[in-house]
């Protein structure tokens, strides 16, 4: 096994938890053990696992409860219930609710090894092809993450990948969505065809038509360029009203009539669409067309916005610059620490694109190897609160919080104390509370 797919096995029995990682450690799997469900929800966001593997029976909170907390969350995490005091009754309804499997104890290790394999090849973790581990990866080679929020959106968009079904991303403007758009065409079977993106805004209402259809003098048209492949419809929700009766046509008929011509043509292309407006309230308002909507909407996925996924802006930051420096031939090596923490402290209206835009400005006018706080600084326009006292976030947070904390510094205590206003003392106390481990933040090595 080329890859360390990550399994939370969670049990209050001390034997049984070692019994179960010697087993999967032993093929390969890597292995986070949670003595309660409260522990397990605590590890989770820094663990980020493939697959849980839980006790019934437990103090506190049973296995069935943190499948429930679980699933509301992360709903293509599999679960795997594992209980001494199984009865078919229970078994028929965890299988019901959505648990992966039920399984009596005791069990056999390679029937437990054989639903740990299915359990991660049906979730998507485990690609249906044996690739090597960067072939299998570099169908999302473009989205640099760490966080929970978008991996979990990337599990599901490689499950539906193989699938033909048209794909519905809504984000806010600069989230990536077009990004997303064309991992989940190279992940697919269509993979070897063209990915033809079009901006449903950026083209005139009077041209879009032979844009999208063609003409019969000639004009080729986006659909019978995209032929094979993938058509991806960006700001659909821009798309004038006229144009969303002959779109659905098409949808529904599999073939194109372009503009001036009585003769069909056949199309084989699959439909990934965005956009950043709220179409229900569209379609409520009459602007958009309900039957549409859900040709276009058989799965849909929802991008974070950057504010929600900051303990991705060191990542993307750095990996900016590192592109810009390439681009503009400097020696760029960093940012500096002060620098980092504005950035993470920010806003961000623009998302992605803004930070981007943000690095090249500081990129273009650094003339040291380290880019200083003072540039980042004037590039936001001083208009970047910061991060709360921990005292003023609500206890309900805590846990999110911390965790927040220790992605952004990956583990170091005086950082993330730092950040929280917090001495270390009292930020230990607060990991403790929260059973939070910084060690399980540090990166691999």
């Amino acid at each position: 096994m080329t890859t360390a797919y990550r399994i939370l096995v969670v049990d209050d029995d001390p034997g049984v938890l070692r019994l179960l990682s010697i087993r999967l450690r032993s093929r390969g799997y890597e292995v986070t053990t949670a003595a309660s469900g409260e522990e397990a929800l605590a590890h989770i966001t820094a663990v980020r696992p493939h697959l849980v593997i839980t006790d019934l029976r437990m103090d506190g909170m049973d296995g069935m409860t943190l499948f429930q907390r679980l699933h509301d969350q992360h709903p293509s995490l599999p679960v795997i219930i594992l209980t001494a005091h199984g009865t078919i009754p229970e078994a028929v309804r965890a299988t019901k609710s959505g648990v992966f499997s039920f399984i009596t104890k005791p069990f056999e290790a390679p029937y437990l090894l054989q639903q740990v394999e299915s359990a991660l090849r049906l979730s998507g973790a485990i690609p249906a092809e044996d690739d090597e581990d960067a072939a299998s990866q570099a169908w999302r080679a473009e989205i640099i993450t760490r966080s929970a929020a978008m991996e979990e959106i990337l599990q599901r968009a490689r499950l539906i990948a193989p699938s033909e079904a048209s794909v519905f991303i809504q984000g806010d403007s600069g989230t990536g969505k077009e990004v997303l758009a064309r991992a989940i065409h190279r992940a697919s079977r269509r993979a070897d065809g063209p990915f033809v993106p079009v901006n449903c805004g950026a083209i005139p209402e009077q041209r879009l038509e032979a844009e999208l259809f063609g003409t019969a003098d000639g004009q080729t048209g986006l659909f019978r360029t995209a032929d094979g492949g993938t058509l991806f419809f960006d700001e659909i929700g821009d798309m004038p009203a006229a144009l969303q009766v002959k779109l659905l046509r098409v949808l529904q008929e599999q073939q194109i009539h372009p503009s001036g011509s009585n003769t069909p043509v056949p199309v084989d292309v699959r439909i990934v669409s965005a956009t950043h407006r709220d179409l229900e309230q569209a379609m409520a308002d009459g602007e958009f067309r309900e039957d549409l909507y859900y040709r276009l909407n058989v799965v849909s996925l929802h991008l974070p916005s950057l504010s929600e996924r900051r303990e991705d802006i060191p990542l993307l930051a750095n990996h900016f610059l590192r592109e810009l420096a390439t681009k503009y031939d400097k020696d760029l090596r960093s940012l500096a620490q002060p620098a980092l923490e504005r950035l993470v402290s920010a806003p961000w209206p623009g998302n992605i694109r803004q930070l981007y835009n943000v690095i090249e400005q500081v990129a273009i006018l650094s003339t040291a190897s380290i880019v200083s706080d003072d540039l980042v600084r004037k590039a936001l326009r001083d208009d970047t609160p910061g991060l709360p006292a921990f005292a003023d976030a609500r206890r309900d947070f805590e846990r999110d919080y911390l965790v927040k904390l220790l992605q952004i510094t990956q583990g170091n205590v005086t950082q993330a104390a730092r950040l929280a206003k917090r001495n270390r003392t009292e930020f230990y106390k607060l990991l403790n509370r929260h059973e939070l481990n910084p060690g399980m933040f540090k990166p691999q090595r």
